[in-house]
């Protein structure tokens, strides 16, 4: 293999690359043996024909795509090592040469780091807003837990009121004709909570138990359900059940159930210090994703438009990883939304511009302060790690791959960077 580098305009760079003939033989070789199981020929047991009958039946390069596309990863990942070239994107792979018998050649256009010069970083003031934690603040913090503590009663000798916890059937009609997925059966509903498109909710409010009642709405112009958005449909309605959520009082006993404490007043004190510490750690994470910005608008730096696409590729499949842990899909999300995968990337650009400017301009940052993340460092955030998924420190150390910790180790600098700014900001 060989590779010869060309540096471009805006911090990109081609790899061209060639694969010799010998490399492109034994990836084939390998592919062969790969697909041999699958292949059956008259006169051969299935798995059993020899390479060359399969060719001349099919083809003297019938491997020879699938041997590019063995070979090139590995010919990719070496050329990127040979270079020395600091590659912060995906490439874009354009072939030159795909012919049997001769080496296969192919372009691989990447973004390279950018280099960035640094303005101001110290000395910046930004706008800060004084932290107040009032006693509504309390009071709504401390109804969040009432709330979590409530009971509920079942009511019979009235009619639906906002707020109530209802059990109801339905079904939707649109010009007398019932839709899919317009009926449902003993659904929970809690009237106020807008889960419903309209008025439907506010409709039920006098409804009686039994009582059949008709609903009349209009789906929104923008309704997921292209076939049902901007239609006025009618549900008939029964109100099976309904509940109502009971409060515990607020009182020394509520305080001695939901916390460590015996008062409501001493629950209540250390309900405010709580809110104050959230609402200053808040305000000086705020303070800092300010001046980093004041920073990247007094930097100058040329982002590749490629390393910009990268991230954005990695933000939406981030995404797309915590879609997964609530049992959803990207491709249901983008059904459910009307978005495309192309979309979801442009979505994603500006986002992704900002994160790589700041982390490059924090980067610039720590390399002119010397900030290195010491063993200590390091020891301090494995040992937190190790806390947060209940794991030993030193199994966690031995989990992370070299490039882990380096991540590790550059994401440790990068915070003291933002101190540096932090504590000489005005």
């Amino acid at each position: 293999m060989s590779v010869s580098v060309e540096k471009m305009e805006k911090n990109l760079a081609k790899l061209t690359v060639e694969i010799s003939v010998e490399d492109i033989e034994k990836a084939m070789e390998k592919v062969y043996q790969q697909s041999k199981g699958q292949i059956q020929l008259p006169g051969f047991r299935k798995g059993k024909a020899p390479r060359k009958i399969v060719e001349k039946m099919y083809g003297k390069d019938v491997f020879l795509q699938d041997a590019v596309n063995e070979a090139v990863p590995d010919a990719y990942e070496a050329a990127c090592q040979e270079s020395d070239l600091v590659i912060v994107s995906q490439p874009q792979i354009e072939y030159t040469q795909v012919e049997l018998g001769k080496p296969v050649v192919f372009v691989a256009t990447v973004a390279t780091k950018p280099e960035v010069t640094l303005g101001e970083y110290k000395g910046l003031e930004v706008e800060t807003e004084a932290v107040e934690v009032t006693e509504e603040d309390v009071l709504a913090e401390i109804k969040k837990e009432q709330e979590k503590n409530a009971t509920t009663k079942t009511v019979e000798d009235r009619a639906v009121e906002d707020g109530d916890m209802i059990e109801l059937d339905f079904e939707g009609f649109i010009d007398g004709v019932p839709f899919e997925g317009g009926k449902g059966e003993d659904f929970a509903l809690t009237i106020g909570s807008h889960s419903f498109i309209d008025t439907f909710e506010e409709q039920l409010i006098g409804a009686n138990i039994g009582e059949e009642k008709e609903i009349n709405v209009t789906f929104p112009a923008e309704y997921h359900a292209a076939e049902l958005a901007g239609k006025p449909a009618m549900f008939k309605a029964t109100v099976k059940s309904i509940k109502v959520k009971e409060l515990p009082e607020l009182n020394d006993e509520f305080a001695g159930e939901v916390s460590e404490f015996e008062t409501l007043d001493e629950y209540k004190a250390d309900v405010q210090k709580k809110l104050t510490e959230r609402k200053e750690a808040a305000a000086k994470t705020a303070k800092e994703d300010a001046l980093v910005e004041k920073v990247v608008e007094n930097a100058q730096m040329d982002i590749p438009d490629l390393m910009v696409e990268s991230q954005a590729r990695t933000m939406v499949q981030e995404f797309a990883q915590r879609l997964q842990y609530q049992g959803l899909s990207l491709e249901q999300y983008m059904q459910y939304t009307g978005m495309t995968a192309e979309s979801m990337m442009e979505q994603n650009k500006a986002t992704a511009l900002k994160k790589i400017q700041s982390r490059l301009v924090l980067e610039a940052v720590a390399a002119a302060e010397n900030l290195e993340a010491s063993e200590e460092d390091v020891q301090a955030e494995i040992d937190k790690m190790a806390e947060q998924y209940g794991m030993d420190a030193e199994q966690i150390k031995t989990m992370l791959t070299e490039d882990q910790m380096e991540d590790l180790k550059g994401n440790i600098a990068v915070q003291k960077a933002v101190d540096v700014i932090y504590d000489a900001a005005k």
